[in-house]
């Protein structure tokens, strides 16, 4: 048996700095200007401590293009660095000088930003050559430069230097030429440090009505979320989501304003923007900060999957990231962050259900597909759900559930002791099923989310005593069924006679001719639909699992006869075979028609056929 070290070759180091260490080559900028804010933050730290003497003046960043010379310079006024705090620091890949003064100066040092060691060497990924200049805040020391192309070989020597603090150079190569562009680097100051905690300068800009030159300052080093909710007002909130999406003209509803700093770390304000009935989960409007460094916009993992559908800025230096930090990592925080956002938003919803009925009432119809989304996604949301979901009926009343069970009870309790909640999911649709509903005392509600058909399966399922049907889903008579059915004034025999009279008259395959014995009052025939059919279908459209037997089934119908209707006793004692069939056309036809199932060629031969009847 023999022992022995694994070695590292030093000179494979760079090409895998370069190709594989960081999963986007354009984060470069980000790893400079956050080494370079660093530097301030760690000047500003010993000056509150008094180990920086004297006077520290503008703490700032600065980054310079030089086409001539093609070269992109990040300049920061901060602690600087001596020849040898170079090569400590510097020379030694994964060597963090931020790890280490954090560690040095634990709860002094506030907002310091890397912790990998790394940051610098993703310079070599647009570079030929990299020249770090350096004057180190301490008093008696002399400047510093070092310069690399790229290999493990560098140039360290004394440099004068006037000024306090560093210049990092990048010769970019001809690959990287992009970068020697005021479009580009604008855009990538404002994807990954818009919200820096230290003034980034990039060039000069006009200012007031003289046009006075001013430092161009890209970034917002106090944003929105680091301030305490105290001190905001709802405008506030408001141009900040303007500022976060300069795209959007519409306010949010409503915001969440989060600040935890036990038993982690976080902070940050998500928006509930109108939603509508949209369901695509956008990807990008949340966007995810580590000590005000941008890290994503592809929150998977950090925020449960409905919320998803919210808009807004996390910041956590508790959520863990590889060195690219483009990427998250599964880790026992990151859950207990997850569920404390999805706590925060329950809490808020909650409370403005309770304190505020009437506003929140109002942005119902814009938030309600969160909501749904959320009690079916998420268990502990959606246990929480029953005090914050409201149930919007025809006449635009809104109600919890507990409440709305307590307003129909009376009238909606069937024979077998359950309460039978109608719905619709469109009141012009539907509206002669409505008017039928109403003239017997029954209350509809509006439910036309996406997802109504897999919330009605959950609710149903959790509260065994309620039954939900669509008012197109059968007769009244059947839907809430209080009593014996009322005596065919049809025999079987006649029945079975008008059946394939009616039926030759409507699609086969499509729909059903059943008889029923109702009211002479209601209609003679109308059209529904199987409650249970049409719920699978639009739960496989909506996406769920195991169901797509349903979604490739074709829509079927039933054509429900009514035996009691006079009309219907007027066709069977019809003796022109002709004048019968015509009857029952357009008897099945006004069915048809009135939920819009009637178009095209069988359209137009209604109208045809109504204008003569009536000549």
């Amino acid at each position: 048996m023999s022992k022995g070290n694994i070695k590292v070759q030093a000179e494979n180091i760079f090409p895998i700095i370069k190709r594989f260490l960081y999963s986007d080559q354009e984060i470069f900028l980000r790893e400079l200007v956050s080494n370079a804010v660093d530097a301030c933050q760690k000047l500003k730290t010993l000056s509150s401590i008094g180990e920086a003497k004297g006077d520290v003046g503008s703490l700032q960043v600065e980054v310079i293009i030089d086409k001539e010379a093609k070269t992109l310079t990040v300049r920061d006024n901060g602690i600087g660095m001596t020849g040898e705090e170079i090569e400590k620091y510097i020379a030694q890949i994964a060597f963090s000088g931020a790890e280490e003064f954090v560690n040095k100066y634990k709860d002094k040092a506030e907002g310091i930003i890397g912790h990998f060691g790394l940051g610098f060497f993703s310079a070599f990924m647009v570079s030929s050559k990299v020249e770090v200049y350096s004057k180190s805040f301490k008093e008696g020391t002399e400047g510093a430069r070092w310069i690399c192309e790229g290999s493990t070989d560098y140039d360290l020597q004394p440099e004068t230097k006037e000024t306090r603090g560093t210049d990092i150079i990048l010769h970019l190569t001809e690959e990287a030429k992009e970068y020697l562009e005021e479009s580009k680097i604008n855009e990538l100051l404002n994807k990954y440090c818009r919200f820096l905690p230290m003034p980034i300068k990039f060039g000069m800009r006009e200012e007031g009505e003289e046009k006075v030159q001013v430092d161009n300052i890209v970034n917002n080093p106090n944003p929105l979320w680091k301030k305490g909710p105290a001190d905001l007002i709802e405008a506030d909130y408001n141009d900040f989501y303007r500022e976060l999406y300069p795209m959007t003209f519409e306010d949010p509803l409503f915001n969440i304003h989060l600040n935890v700093d036990y038993p982690f770390n976080l902070t940050g304000v998500l928006y509930f923007p109108k939603l509508k009935k949209n369901l695509e989960i956008q990807r990008n409007k949340i966007q995810l900060y580590s000590n005000q460094v941008f890290v994503t916009d592809s929150v998977e993992g950090i925020v449960p999957e409905f919320l998803m559908l919210l808009h807004g800025v996390l910041d956590s230096p508790d959520i863990p990231l590889n060195v690219s930090r483009s990427y998250l990592q599964s880790d026992q925080n990151v859950k207990k962050i997850s569920n404390h956002i999805s706590k925060k938003v329950a809490d808020k919803l909650e409370d403005l259900c309770k304190n505020n009925r009437e506003d929140y009432a109002k942005k119902w119809d814009d938030i309600k597909v969160f909501i749904d989304f959320g009690s079916l996604s998420e268990e502990k949301f959606g246990e929480r759900s029953s005090k914050f979901m409201l149930f919007k009926n025809i006449d635009g009343q809104y109600f919890l559930l507990d409440e709305y069970l307590e307003k129909i009870k009376a009238t909606q309790t069937d024979k077998d002791n359950k309460t039978v909640i109608l719905y619709t999911h469109s009141e012009v649709e539907h509206h002669a099923y409505i008017e039928d509903a109403k003239a017997k005392g029954y209350d509809v509600l509006i439910m036309d989310s996406p997802l109504t058909s897999h919330l009605l399966n959950k609710l149903e399922q959790s509260t065994p005593d309620i039954s939900f049907k669509r008012i197109d889903a059968d007769t009244l008579d059947k839907l809430i069924s209080k009593e014996e059915a009322q005596i065919s004034k049809l025999t079987k025999e006649e029945e079975e006679k008008l059946k394939p009279v009616i039926s030759s008259q409507v699609e086969a395959g499509k729909f059903t001719v059943v008889f029923e014995s109702l009211s002479e009052k209601d209609k003679p025939m109308f059209v529904t639909q199987s409650e249970f059919m049409r719920r699978m279908k639009e739960m496989q459209a909506a996406g769920g699992g195991g169901m797509s037997m349903f979604g490739n089934m074709p829509e079927t119908y039933n054509l429900v006869v009514n035996s009691n209707h006079p009309l219907i006793s007027k066709i069977l004692s019809e003796t022109d075979e002709t004048a019968q069939k015509t009857l029952a056309k357009q008897a099945a036809d006004l069915a048809l028609l009135s939920q819009g199932l009637l178009k095209g060629k069988d359209l137009t031969e209604f109208i045809n056929r109504s204008v003569s009847l009536m000549q």
